[in-house]
């Protein structure tokens, strides 16, 4: 088994969401702790994406909340159980990458905890106070994007999310599933796969390396 592992490493990639499927939602997290309710709706909630940035910036305005507060509370985030030891064994397969619409200045600590992997994510605006001003993504339809890149490269994705942001990569792949996402994503999607334990995940990107 292991043979065709390494036989094909140069061929598959895997990639990952981050958010909901490695380390719990930033935003939920950052909500929690400033006692914003507003802050909790993600990608899970509202599929276009800069018509959420926009709007979580315009909330931070109005609080007078920059890139420091949000930093001190992922500081104190912590991978979901189980999430760094599935990646583990997920590396030890094949090659992964996280595939993010998060921020560098969001991701280093949360990657440092994660054992380093790689990550292609984007880039926040911030003035000299701290105050977020804005964002670059790297590319339209980042992650979809970003797949279609890699198959022109000659590689082929497997790809795993949980949110509306998460289905382009994933429907694009040569095989894709959800993972810990919403009843209202599945329902909408059951043509896709899914799961809630990283045992079934690895089980079924396992199969696809055979």
């Amino acid at each position: 088994m292991r043979k065709t592992y390494e036989r094909e490493l140069t061929m598959n990639v895997v990639c990952l969401d981050l958010e909901g499927v490695l380390v719990p939602e930033i935003w939920i997290a950052f909500a929690e702790a400033s006692g914003i309710p507003e802050l909790k709706r993600t990608t899970r909630d509202e599929p276009d994406y800069d018509k959420l940035m926009n709007w979580r910036l315009n909330i931070l305005k109005e609080h007078g909340l920059g890139l420091k507060e949000i930093q001190e509370t992922i500081a104190k985030i912590d991978p979901i159980p189980g999430a760094k030891e599935f990646l583990d064994e997920l590396r030890s397969m094949t090659q992964v990458i996280i595939i993010s619409d998060t921020f560098t200045q969001f991701a280093q600590p949360l990657m440092k905890k994660l054992g380093w992997p790689t990550i292609f994510c984007n880039e926040l605006e911030v003035a000299e106070d701290g105050t977020i001003t804005g964002f670059r993504m790297r590319c339209d339809k980042s992650k979809y994007t970003t797949v279609k890149a890699l198959q022109s490269c000659g590689f082929e994705t497997i790809a795993s999310g949980d949110s509306h942001n998460d289905l382009g990569m994933i429907e694009a792949s040569k095989a894709g599933f959800l993972f810990k996402s919403t009843d209202a994503i599945k329902a909408d999607h059951p043509e896709l796969p899914a799961y809630e334990e990283y045992d079934e995940l690895l089980e079924a990107i396992k199969n696809v390396l055979d």
